[in-house]
């Protein structure tokens, strides 16, 4: 996902499926990118209302379809 950009969760690897759903990422939810870090720094995300960060290794195994 790019800065903005909204859409849903597709698929989640398998290992982390339990610590993101504690987060409240889980297939089906839409997400909202609101701050991506340069040089491999965290994202930060919106999912229902609240603000997650979540590391890049964890958020590329995250599959998200963008809605426009």
């Amino acid at each position: 996902m790019k800065y903005g950009e909204e859409g849903a969760v597709t698929d989640i690897e398998h290992t982390l499926q339990k610590q993101v759903a504690g987060m409240g990422i889980r297939v089906g939810k839409n997400l909202k990118m609101i701050t991506k870090q340069p040089i491999k720094g965290p994202v930060v995300v919106v999912v229902d209302s609240a603000n997650t960060s979540l590391g890049l290794d964890v958020a590329e195994k995250i599959t998200v379809e963008v809605t426009l």
